[in-house]
């Protein structure tokens, strides 16, 4: 099911996104990025809807994927 990234309070949305870009294997290309680029790149696609916040049923988890991962 996808959440839409507006409905979620702003702090709760922040520690996702900070959550999401802390896991291994986010890979963000050659150069490095801070963790307040990083944040705000995440929020840049949630805006612009490259991606989308998934909460899935079966795992009662919350991610984010990109839109074409999902096919929608």
């Amino acid at each position: 099911m996808i959440i839409p990234w507006q409905d979620i309070d702003p702090d709760t949305l922040t520690n996702l996104i900070e959550h999401f870009v802390l896991r291994e294997g986010t890979d963000y290309g050659e150069s490095e990025l801070t963790m307040a680029q990083k944040v705000q790149h995440v929020r840049q696609q949630l805006a612009g809807g490259e991606a989308v916040i998934v909460f899935s049923e079966l795992h009662e988890s919350v991610d984010i994927k990109l839109r074409r991962e999902l096919g929608a």
